[in-house]
């Protein structure tokens, strides 16, 4: 069975060969490695072959988790963040991938006040209009851009997306366009610089690359399967609206 240094160099050689393949520099996109689940133990395995850069989905976990690791690392919430969790997790991350509602950027906007804190964060767009998963659909986000944009704590630095799973990585493809497409549109409507999207997991990661991803969420293809209990308790306490990185 391969390391986790092992499959860390493959997922860097995948990237920068998605990277060649759409004439793009591999330095331009982010692996966000993504430890749900998975031990602080495992998680060393990462940092001794040289990854800094993680991503949790759960609040609670990443608080047990995050202090047993060295202080240099960068975390990443990549989950659906609830209301109740906000000012425990602003202190812990770096950016947040998952803002889904209005209700939800004020939330943070209000307690980054109180906080003293400037938070980073991608907006999450439901493309699919999947009731499973969170996120704004695409035209209701539009009508709220200019509220969102009027938040003073809030640093929108771009969009995320979870494509529904399919029998494979091309069937992503129309989604990591949508998204792009979508990111420039706003751009040219309201004048502002989105520079950041968040699409691509373990099954569809380099067609988002070739897309125009900057972040790409990996953790299957680096820390291996979650045991089959790992599985049925993250879906029995989330539901799979709530797996957003793999």
């Amino acid at each position: 069975m391969p390391t986790i240094a092992e499959n860390l160099e493959l997922v860097k050689a995948r990237i920068a060969q998605a990277a060649a393949k759409s004439k793009r520099s591999a330095d331009d996109i982010e692996l966000v490695a993504v430890t749900k689940t998975h031990s602080a133990e495992r998680v060393g395995e990462a940092i001794d072959a040289g990854h800094l850069c993680f991503g949790e989905s759960k609040v609670q976990e990443a608080r047990a988790k995050i202090p047993l690791l060295p202080s240099n690392l960068r975390w990443h919430f990549i989950g659906h963040l609830q209301r109740n969790k906000v000012r425990q997790a602003l202190p812990l991350f770096e950016l947040i991938h998952s803002v889904d509602s209005l209700e939800l950027a004020q939330a943070i906007d209000r307690i980054a006040h109180d906080d003293g804190l400037h938070p980073r964060v991608l907006l999450e767009v439901n493309l699919a209009g999947e009731a499973s998963k969170f996120g704004f659909q695409p035209d209701k986000l539009r009508q709220e851009m200019e509220s969102l944009l009027a938040l003073p704590r809030l640093s929108i630095e771009g969009l995320m997306c979870i494509a529904p799973l399919g029998p494979e990585a091309e069937t992503s493809r129309r989604y990591f366009v949508t998204l792009r497409e979508l990111r420039n549109s706003f751009e040219n409507e309201f004048e502002l610089k989105l520079p950041h999207l968040s699409m691509g997991m373990t099954n569809d990661y380099t067609v988002a690359i070739e897309e125009g991803a900057t972040l790409i969420r990996v953790g299957t293809a680096i820390f291996g399967e979650r045991s089959k209990k790992q599985k049925s308790k993250a879906t029995d306490e989330h539901g799979f609206s709530q797996i957003s990185g793999s």
